[in-house]
């Protein structure tokens, strides 16, 4: 069974739980997906994780690549910089109609930093956005990037929070472009939490803002 199939059900956003896939698959299935939509097709979020890779955005600059080793490097179309996605961390996709859902691109940030600082109170832990850095950060640390494109009006990638990870990889690189930029991970503040229980926590997160929005 290919990603596209895998647990499509009619509803008005299909969520999906696909364990770890590579992530090049995934962001081929994304376009295609985004392609392929028409103004019927359900929104869907996608949740998963990828196994070790160093992705690079639209405006990233090899510069930022220090020492990569043996971790491919894939180029993306998202925006944003370089960073890494690896096992332990929880990557949500989000394949929205934004003109469906009359979102702007600034709105579908916003959405998405709520939604990681709002499990992550509910985890105990206090998050914080920065104004020109999107993402989640934990003091100076950051514990969530986010990326996205859209196309024809519809939103495609999104994500990544860390949850228990290998977090040397990210030495390797000037994570989202800046150099020394601390990451941290939920493991590193304490907090232990399955994958699964980590992705249900989202999936209600990001449904209840949806219906709000």
């Amino acid at each position: 069974m290919s990603l596209l199939e895998r647990g499509r059900a009619e509803t008005s956003t299909v969520f999906k739980q696909l364990g770890q896939v590579p992530y090049s698959e995934t962001y081929a299935a994304q376009r295609a997906f985004t392609e392929a939509r028409s103004e019927a097709t359900s929104d869907e979020v996608w949740l998963l994780e990828h196994p070790s890779v160093f992705t690079m955005g639209q405006a990233a600059k090899q510069e930022h690549v220090l020492a990569p080793g043996e971790i491919p490097i894939v180029q993306s179309d998202r925006g944003g910089q370089v960073t890494y996605h690896g096992p332990g961390q929880t990557v949500a996709y989000f394949l929205l109609d934004l003109k469906r859902l009359k979102f702007s691109v600034r709105d579908l940030v916003s959405l998405a930093e709520q939604v990681v600082l709002d499990c992550l109170t509910s985890l105990g832990v206090v998050g914080q956005t920065k104004m020109g850095a999107p993402g989640v950060y934990v003091g100076d640390a950051k514990i969530a990037s986010l990326g996205f494109r859209v196309r024809r009006g519809c939103s495609y990638h999104g994500l990544a929070l860390n949850r228990s990870m290998m977090l040397e990889p990210f030495t390797r690189i000037n994570p989202c472009g800046y150099q020394g930029l601390q990451v941290i991970d939920l493991a590193s503040l304490g907090v232990e939490i399955s994958a699964d229980a980590l992705e249900e926590s989202l999936i209600k997160l990001i449904n209840d803002r949806l219906r709000v929005g």
